[in-house]
């Protein structure tokens, strides 16, 4: 694309660029231009792009509205309770999570519920050294007298959602609760969690994330605040609506009985959880959603990392969409419930529209060039407006509810996570691409390392792998990018530099970020393989 795309746009540059600087002194601030066929051939599919994302930027405003019309209501703690606690069954799945697994385990067993009512599962998929480690330390803590047991399968088949479904074999709660590896459940998260589920209407009960790892770089910062956008908002907006909202995977606990009611765990898509969730709701079962329960997790800390989860999460979301929203809209639902449905399942159609935007940029440069200033206002406002400030509006409002004293701070915080959704836009329009060409792809799962607030050295952990091709096609659009700040300083079209360096500094901190770690592990493979020949030598 972009190969084809920059020799014409430099000659279309060129050639405008030279009619233009030659009629600049004629050019008036109020002026009026009619625009040619060649304009609306290049505006009508950039601006038309531009108003389906506005959409989902007002989308964003009406989150806002929703959690701040129902968040007194979240807050607010149910009154029904149970008389007898009821029988809970954890489950802990697992795959070559070595870094984490211990911790994970040992903050499991600190969880403070009744033992006769309460059961672990270690759901263990590892191929790794990770397998007998984590069979050995269960045995251990079987041998003390902890209700704990280990399952392991030899085959990943269906992913985490077949290891899932596998557990309810044995499960003896009435109710299961999940944690994923880099998770640490809090001692009383069963005990303040358990009782919405006295309404035997109520399916599932997700609680809110918070983060170990929040400020250890500034990825991981924009992460954090990306997810709290969605826990804050979107859930509390969803929840006090009564809408649709999903299960997260982690953090939450379920109803046995809903779980089968609503087809089990199923693996056709890469989000199993949203696809139950919805499958449930439409069933009629009620979700409940607990703000003030935090479960602390890890935050991937480098961009390879952060690309493979939202990759997975843009992938399964879609797969989502076209698996259930067919069901969804001829469904006896109220319309409220349905839009939001179609809001909530497709938001990553964004990152291909957002590469057909970066195409057009260019030539609706050149164009808009000879447009009065007028012209400009009338149309970019409006969609300024609803696409990238509702980005600015939602995340510091989600950062000033949980952070009202220090809340200002984040504002320096925004342009890098712009900057961090474009270095998404390659990687997650790929996975997009592949829900709707209905490619299959295997669970890639999100490296974690047992890596708090402190720094760790990560060339010398063994999560490395190969960044592909991906950095080097981002490569291309940073430098197709940085041509348009060139054009926009000869054209003095000065307003849109700062926007444009939003994709330059997205694309490159994708690429060389990925290099860099790439270099680093080659670098600690020859150190590896070096030391393993001394060895043998002496």
């Amino acid at each position: 694309m972009v190969t084809t795309l920059i020799p014409v746009a430099f000659i279309s540059a060129s050639q405008r660029l030279d009619q233009a600087m030659a009629s600049l002194s004629d050019k008036t601030f109020s002026g009026i231009h009619t625009l040619a066929w060649f304009d609306w051939v290049i505006l009508i599919p950039y601006f038309s792009v531009l108003i389906v994302l506005s959409f989902y930027g007002l989308h964003r405003y009406e989150m806002i509205r929703g959690y701040l019309k129902h968040k007194k209501k979240m807050a607010a703690i149910s009154p029904v309770r149970f008389e007898e606690l009821p029988p809970v069954t954890i489950q802990l799945p697992l795959y070559n999570e070595q870094y984490v697994v211990e911790r994970l385990i040992e903050e499991t067993l600190k969880i403070e519920y009744p033992r006769h009512l309460f059961q672990i599962q270690v759901l263990d998929d590892s191929t790794d050294e990770t397998h007998p480690f984590t069979e050995a330390l269960v045995a251990q803590y079987q041998a003390l007298g902890h209700p704990i047991e280990y399952r392991h399968r030899t085959n990943r088949h269906g992913f985490k959602a077949g290891a899932l479904q596998a557990g309810l074999e044995t499960a003896t709660g009435e109710f299961v609760a999940v944690f994923d590896a880099d998770f640490l459940p809090p001692a009383d998260f069963l005990m303040r969690a358990i009782h919405p589920f006295a309404d035997p209407k109520v399916g599932v009960v997700q609680t809110r994330w918070t983060y170990l790892n929040r400020h250890y770089n500034v990825l991981t910062e924009v992460e954090a605040m990306l997810l709290d956008g969605h826990f804050v908002l979107e859930h509390g907006a969803r929840a006090g609506e009564g809408l649709f909202f999903n299960f997260n995977g982690t953090a939450g606990i379920l109803r046995r009985t809903m779980i089968d009611d609503a087809g089990g765990w199923q693996h056709d898509t890469l989000t199993e959880d949203s696809d139950l969730s919805y499958r449930a709701q439409v069933k009629g079962w009620r979700f409940v959603y607990l703000p003030q329960i935090e479960c602390p997790s890890e935050l991937p800390v480098d961009m390879n990392g952060f690309q493979i989860q939202q990759s997975r999460w843009s992938k399964g979301l879609t797969q989502v969409a076209m698996k259930l929203l067919p069901g969804i809209l001829k469904a006896d639902l109220p319309r409220r419930v349905k839009v939001e449905a179609i809001a909530h399942l497709t938001p990553n159609i964004a990152y291909p529209l957002m590469i057909v935007v970066s195409a057009l940029m260019l030539p609706v440069m050149i164009v808009r060039f000879y447009m009065g200033w007028l012209q400009m206002v009338l149309i970019d406002m409006p969609l300024i407006i609803a696409s990238f400030w509702s980005i600015t509006a939602f995340y510091m409002v989600a950062h000033r509810e949980l952070y009202p004293r220090t809340w200002k701070r984040a504002i320096f915080m925004i342009p890098a996570l712009m900057a961090a959704g474009v270095a998404l836009t390659l990687n997650n329009t790929k996975a997009v691409l592949e829900a709707l060409c209905r490619v299959q792809t295997a669970f890639a799962r999100t490296p974690k390392y047992a890596i708090g607030e402190h720094k760790v050295k990560l060339e010398n952990v063994q999560y490395k792998s190969r960044t592909g091709w991906l950095p080097y096609v981002e490569i291309l659009f940073g430098l197709y990018f940085l041509y348009m700040i060139l054009f926009a300083i000869d054209s003095m079209n000065y307003l849109a530099i700062p926007f444009l360096l939003l994709f330059v500094s997205g694309y490159f901190w994708a690429a060389f970020s990925k290099l860099y770690a790439d270099y680093q592990g080659r670098l600690q493979w020859h150190r590896q393989r070096r030391l393993e020949l001394k060895q043998t030598v002496s």
